[in-house]
């Protein structure tokens, strides 16, 4: 089965915006007074965290509502939005590299949110591994929804660590009391490849959790079949 009409929008519409944003960021907009040439990869730096925070609070919520309602179509959403999450953190957490080592001097440091997001990134690999290899479905789905959420409070701790300590990363631009202060210029090119990576987050997880669901009504089969045999 190909992707649901809903994915297939979705993704024709990531893909345009992922595109122009690019262009934008990439070619169009002006280099950083400061930075560069370099700075060009917040186009894609900042999106990617903000895309992950938004894959996690589905995560989040999901996980919620499957420990309330027992809802298996709930906790689809939430090992799929998992997914996402993860694979964007990832991204952040490369290009945060590769731009900490042409503004720091160094591909790695300590620093209280980078170190938060490394735990992030940690805690939800631990939890995609605790479903992938936990024997009993149902006890994976429970134990799964409770790290889920106690490992989404790192999220608003990671966003105010640069206010509550000292470090080297810079305060956020774009979430801040009395709206962003990047220029304009700057500020259209990453909202559009933020709205972009977004609509792609939302393609992957409504096609992956077309997919979860898929696999939770076969193994349910292989079980009947198990009894009755």
């Amino acid at each position: 089965m190909g992707p649901t009409r809903v994915g297939r929008t979705l993704g024709a519409l990531a893909g345009l915006c992922v595109a122009v944003g690019l262009y934008l960021g990439l070619v169009a907009a002006p280099p950083d007074a400061t930075q560069g040439e370099v700075q060009r990869i917040m186009y894609l730096h900042v999106p990617s965290i903000l895309t992950a925070y938004a894959a996690f609070t589905a995560t989040f919520v999901a996980s919620a509502l499957y420990l309330w309602r027992r809802d298996a179509r709930a906790d689809a959403v939430a090992v799929s939005s998992a997914e996402v999450g993860v694979v964007f953190t990832g991204i952040a957490l490369a290009t945060g590299s590769i731009w900490g080592k042409s503004t720091w001097g160094v591909w790695w440091t300590w620093d209280a949110r980078l170190t938060l997001t490394a735990i992030l990134f940690t805690i939800y690999v631990g939890y995609l591994m605790l479903r992938a290899f936990a024997e009993e479905p149902q006890a994976a789905a429970r134990y799964g929804a409770v790290l889920a959420i106690l490992g989404f409070f790192d999220i608003p701790l990671n966003h105010l660590a640069v206010q509550w300590w000292r470090t080297l990363h810079q305060p956020s631009s774009l979430i801040r009391p009395g709206g962003p202060s990047i220029d304009p210029a700057l500020l259209v090119p990453l909202l559009v490849n933020l709205a972009g990576l977004l609509l792609l987050c939302g393609y992957y997880v409504v096609e992956r959790t077309r997919l979860e669901q898929m696999r939770q009504r076969a193994m349910a089969l292989r079980l009947m079949r198990g009894r009755r045999g």
